[in-house]
């Protein structure tokens, strides 16, 4: 669990080297100097005594500490000086909250310490934190950034299925002739998910390609080569996205077609009725006038022969329509 002790970072640890840390205090980090075992903070932005400590005591430059404190980010991987600043995002798998509502990671890397700065509460990075307590965690620096990176991507992963079952289900219903309605709200809320995961996934993408290049020289081989891995699959979830918004776009085609076949139905049933009893109204309307010479109007069987006239008139209508193949 994170601390709730003011006197302490969120996390903080002090890696062996062999995939342990022991974990630690604001103490034992301001003692902590260059040639030490790796040191790794993860602090709330929203914390008083994490961000006083990240402008007056943590002696990096005024231009990282302001962006790792920036409200508004975008994913990136920059080289400055002898560190380097690293800006991901991660799917919000907290209680209550929206997926595609992704929380930003701002990390600063330089020799044996990273410091990792959010504003809400980031699984992925606790998964990091659960196994450098069980010993089978990041062994330095680099390491420790690779596998935040690798956390962030594995949780994405349930997301982007549930989405695309979702899809599916979405498809079914279509097919199966579900609630219009229904199926409209459903596909607004997938579209909604997958475009705005999609709007940060590609900086995201471009970041992760910054990251293998020869531009940071803290990433060895191996960790450029664990890098491209997660790449791919970055590169897999975007395809699944855009995958996704195009079935999603299909969908929405079909829901248009059908409203579109139900609308000319109803109308060519009521152009069928109105044919019909036009010339019923014509001569109801022709005998309803109220003037002298109107025939039966001394029979008693008039009104019979009248209604059988326009009922064979109706028949006869729907005889002609048929032949026609109007109906």
């Amino acid at each position: 669990m994170e601390s709730s002790r003011t006197d302490a970072p969120l996390r903080a640890y002090l890696l062996d080297g062999r995939g342990g840390a022991a974990r630690v205090g604001w103490a034992e980090v301001s003692k902590w100097q260059a040639g030490d075992a790796p040191l790794w903070l993860h602090l709330d932005r929203r914390d008083p005594a994490s961000v006083d400590w990240l402008r007056r005591r943590s002696g990096l430059d005024s231009i990282v500490v302001e962006a790792l404190l920036a409200e508004e980010t975008r994913p990136r991987a920059t080289a400055h000086g002898d560190g380097m600043l690293v800006i991901l995002r991660g799917v919000n798998l907290n209680p209550g909250a929206d997926p595609e509502d992704m929380i930003s990671v701002r990390v600063w890397v330089e020799g044996a310490r990273v410091i990792s700065v959010r504003a809400r509460r980031l699984l992925a990075a606790e998964d990091v934190g659960d196994r450098l307590e069980a010993g089978s965690g990041a062994t330095d620096a680099a390491d420790l950034v690779v596998d935040l990176a690798t956390g962030l991507i594995d949780r994405m992963s349930p997301v982007l299925e549930h989405l695309d079952e979702a899809a599916d289900e979405i498809e079914e219903k279509l097919v199966t002739g579900g609630g219009e309605r229904e199926l409209r709200q459903s596909l607004v809320r997938l579209r909604r998910q997958a475009i705005s995961l999609r709007r940060y996934l590609a900086p995201q993408r471009e970041a992760m390609g910054r990251l293998q290049s020869g531009e940071f020289p803290l990433l060895t081989t191996i960790h450029r080569t664990r890098l491209r891995e997660i790449n791919d699959r970055v590169v897999r979830f975007l395809e699944d996205l855009d995958a996704m918004r195009e079935r999603a776009s299909v969908i929405q085609d079909e829901l248009a077609n059908r409203s579109a076949e139900q609308m000319n139905r109803t109308m060519y049933v009521l152009t069928l009725v109105a044919a019909i009893m036009l010339p019923l109204g014509f001569l109801t309307g022709l005998l309803g006038i109220n003037v002298g010479g109107i025939p039966g109007t001394d029979n008693p069987y008039s009104f019979a022969i009248v209604c059988a006239l326009l009922f064979a008139i109706a028949a006869a209508e729907a005889w002609v329509f048929r032949r026609l193949k109007w109906i």
